[in-house]
């Protein structure tokens, strides 16, 4: 090859790897990978959209079968494998993958355990109702076209999206070098965002979070924490912790099973759920007895059967800390803004939409403008001709060809080609009387519109608020509830600052179930009444607990098993009179086998106040209330028992306080609390009462002046006996006489110390509670069985008796 003639140029290798390297990696970039921030579109979902706009196959109409969509896309827009392409179209159509589905699939679409779609041959489409406000005003001029891969066609370079759909549906891709990954958000949400923007320029990035709380994911599941959304809001790049909603729930049995209900997003529950049983294989994940999958068309339900001796909320933890029921989801906002991948704020990427926005708005109603200014000209021409009727008919008649007579009209009466065009093609009909009326009326509606429209053009202010209108009006028609929850961990927040101060009525009953309400959800009833119902408990469950509290108090859980949790009380659900509450078990880590014996509201850890506690075989203890200040959410050991003890009751004292205690058979004992000494929280204490064989104890108080002792029996009678007539005596004797026992009273259920002002709830194994004032309560000497409190239906009984303190009248 003659060097005067060659065709080939010398380039080094190392040159042109870089630059066809580059020219690639761009392409995958700008072409393939990565959305617009305007419209929030890769180039193939808005390929697909516009050629199902194309093809008509909107949702008003019956859906077209996907591989004619296919290959519409292929054949027009997109020449790349139609695999692909039916991909990228069945996932906007999976509610699991896409928060606002674009595409209506009929058909098998896939399935959140990854099973595939059907061929596309099988499987039928046509945009979503939402899908339409992507695409709407296109035939306006709002957007660019530009030439298809062959240039036989044109196709928009970026849609409408009259919505931000980038966030609202969020994207993910992988191009060269880098990687997007933004999340879905509530379509609610981010509109109010985009308008707190429009009102506020300038609005900062935590003001905008008041709107745009998080992410919004269509599985639903939990965000834990807000300090990964505020990252990725603040810088594009951000880690939220997602966690997968699930509750404990009891059979009939008492075995305990965690429910999943949601997962986080983009996790395969098929594989998720094989994890799990691999990890309960090779023992990795302790006490799961069974599991199984009981979705169905109503939703998700992964159930996990709990071992009898396994806490079921170690077993919870164990699974979030080894499966994918806990995930992280990492956040990368970069979108192409100008042609180029940039790194996004949330205000960057909702100032990009808006002034997309304002583009097409702008654009929309130059649109409008011109084609009102076309019609005034064409009906000034009209009017023109209607004025001067005679001379144009005359004008016409006489013109021996079209181009002839429209020569003449342009000419005498100075009308454009298109007018004189018009007047041609007018009809006769024109001529009446009430036509002509109607052209002005038409002409002035349109003189007014095109004032209006160039108002908009010359005023920003206008067209920032066409678009606070639009983004409304679709908000309104599309807009949900949030699904996925956000809850803020421990160190993020104070939760009790956001939480109103009230008095609270809070019940536990026998399986474990604990709810909060009104303290006024109970009217005082006369003595011997029937009584309402309590709540709504399974079958032979019944009301243990019932104490009144303020929200923010600190609530001390002691269990039979001689431990000690504390929640504060606003934590309990609230719920209903008749509801059945939550579990305890969600809310405690209670072990197998471990119930309530006692609750203690705590508003403050007094240094100088103690805590006594008594066991139902008579044994004490007392130990100082700050030691059950820094607790454990596995809980404390509150008292050590021996195997055949149980604790059974807690009271909050001075350190000067004298003690009243009560047995089963009627026997009572008064003595100083200085008899027992002050003993570390793991101690086991001393003797309180001496008990005959069979007997047990059944409550606890502390003496003040001017109080009673009340007793109530299980079959409802009652009585209260004034404290005077108890001696004190040394602590861990028999004691003396304090009720009769007979077999039409039953033995006794509980003693409480009460006042005149004070008010008692019974509560019956059936669930009635009856709410008495002790002032209704006959006073008794020592040894009478007292009076009929509640009366009962067959096979009824007292089970559980609670006292509400009075308060001031104002």
């Amino acid at each position: 090859m003659n060097n005067e003639e060659q065709n080939v140029l010398p380039i080094n290798i190392e040159d042109e790897m870089k630059t066809s390297y580059l020219d690639y990696a761009m392409s995958v970039i700008v072409s393939r990978a990565l959305p617009d921030v305007r419209d929030g579109l890769k180039p193939v979902h808005r390929r697909i959209l516009y050629s199902m706009n194309d093809l008509g196959n909107t949702p008003d109409k019956p859906h077209k079968k996907s591989a004619r969509i296919v290959g519409e896309v292929l054949g027009k827009y997109h020449p790349h494998g139609d695999s692909a392409v039916y991909n990228a179209m069945v996932r906007l159509a999976q509610d699991f993958s896409t928060r606002y589905t674009l595409v209506d699939g009929h058909g098998n679409f896939g399935s959140i355990d990854g099973d595939g779609a059907a061929h596309m041959r099988y499987t039928e489409a046509r945009m979503s109702k939402i899908a339409l406000e992507m695409l709407r005003d296109l035939g306006k001029d709002t957007v660019d076209f530009r030439p298809n891969f062959d240039e036989t066609l044109n196709e928009p370079v970026v849609l409408p999206s009259r919505f931000p759909n980038l966030l609202v549906n969020g994207s993910s891709g992988i191009a060269v070098g880098m990687a997007t990954s933004i999340p879905p958000h509530n379509l609610a949400e981010v509109i109010d965002g985009a308008i707190m923007m429009i009102d506020d320029p300038d609005v900062q990035i935590d003001e905008l979070m008041r709107c745009v709380k998080g992410p919004d994911f269509p599985t639903g599941a939990i965000i834990m924490g807000k300090d990964g959304i505020r990252s990725a809001y603040r810088t594009g790049r951000g880690r939220v912790v997602v966690r997968a909603k699930a509750d404990f729930e009891q059979n009939s049995k008492g075995r305990t099973s965690i429910i999943v209900t949601e997962i986080p997003y983009q996790v395969n529950k098929a594989r998720l759920i094989e994890k799990i049983a691999e990890l309960v294989r090779e023992k990795v994940i302790e006490g799961i007895s069974d599991l199984r999958d009981e979705s169905d068309r109503n939703g998700m339900r992964i159930v996990i059967e709990i071992k009898r001796d396994a806490n079921p909320n170690v077993v919870l933890n164990n699974l979030y800390k080894h499966t994918q029921l806990q995930d992280t989801f990492s956040i990368i906002m970069i979108a192409i803004v100008n042609g180029e991948p940039k790194l996004l704020s949330l205000k960057q990427m909702l100032r990009h939409y808006l002034d997309h926005q304002k583009e097409v708005i702008v654009r929309r109603t130059q649109y409008d403008l011109n084609k009102a200014e076309e019609r005034a000209h064409v009906l000034e021409g009209l009017r023109i001709a209607l004025d001067n009727i005679d001379a144009v008919i005359s004008l016409i008649r006489g013109s021996r060809t079209v181009n002839e007579a429209k020569e003449g009209l342009i000419n005498n009466f100075g009308l454009s080609e298109k007018q004189a065009q018009a007047i041609l093609d007018m009809r006769l009909q024109r001529l009446t009387g009430l036509e002509r009326d109607k052209i002005e009326e038409e002409y002035e509606a349109l003189i007014i519109e095109i004032n209006r429209l160039k108002e908009i053009l010359a005023n920003d202010r206008l067209i920032y608020q066409i678009i606070k209108d639009e983004l409304i009006e679709i908000k309104e028609s599309y807009k949900d509830d949030r699904r996925t929850e956000i809850r803020p961990s421990a160190e993020e927040i104070d939760i009790e600052d956001m939480i109103q101060e009230e008095n609270v009525a809070i019940t536990l009953t026998h399986f474990g179930y604990i709810k909060r309400m009104p303290e006024d959800t109970y009217k005082a009833q006369k003595r011997g009444g029937k009584g309402i119902t309590g709540l709504t408990t399974r079958e032979e469950d019944f009301v243990e607990h019932l104490f009144v509290t303020s929200t923010h108090d600190n609530l001390l859980f002691f269990t039979n098993q001689g431990r000690v949790y504390s929640i504060k009380a606003y934590e309990i659900p609230e719920a209903k009179r008749q509801a059945k509450g939550t579990a305890i078990i969600n809310l405690l880590q209670l072990n197998s086998g471990e119930n309530i014996s006692a609750i203690i509201p705590i508003k403050d850890f007094d240094p100088d106040d103690y805590l006594v506690l008594v066991t139902q075989n008579g044994t004490i203890k007392k130990t100082k209330l700050d030691q059950f200040e820094n607790m454990r959410k596995s809980g404390l050991i509150a008292i050590s028992l021996k195997d055949d003890d149980e604790l059974i009751s807690v009271k909050r004292t001075s350190g000067n306080d004298e003690i009243m205690i009560v047995t089963s058979s009627g026997m009572s004992i008064r003595f100083s609390e200085k008899d027992v000494r002050d003993m570390g929280r793991t101690a086991m204490g001393v003797k309180a009462i001496t008990l005959n064989e069979g007997d047990k104890i059944v409550g606890m108080g502390t003496v003040e002046d001017g109080k009673d002792l009340l007793v109530i029996s299980e079959f409802g009678y009652g009585k209260r006996t004034s404290l005077e007539e108890y001696r004190v005596q040394s602590r861990g004797g028999k004691g003396i006489k304090t009720y009769h026992v007979k077999e039409k009273t039953g033995n006794i259920v509980n003693a409480k110390v009460v006042e005149d002002d004070d008010e008692v709830m019974i509560i019956s194994l059936s669930g009635v509670i009856i709410r008495l004032k002790v002032s209704d309560i006959p006073r008794m000497g020592r040894t009478t069985q007292g009076v009929t409190l509640m009366r009962f239906g067959k096979d009824d009984k007292v089970v559980s008796v609670a006292t509400v303190v009075a308060e001031d009248e104002e």
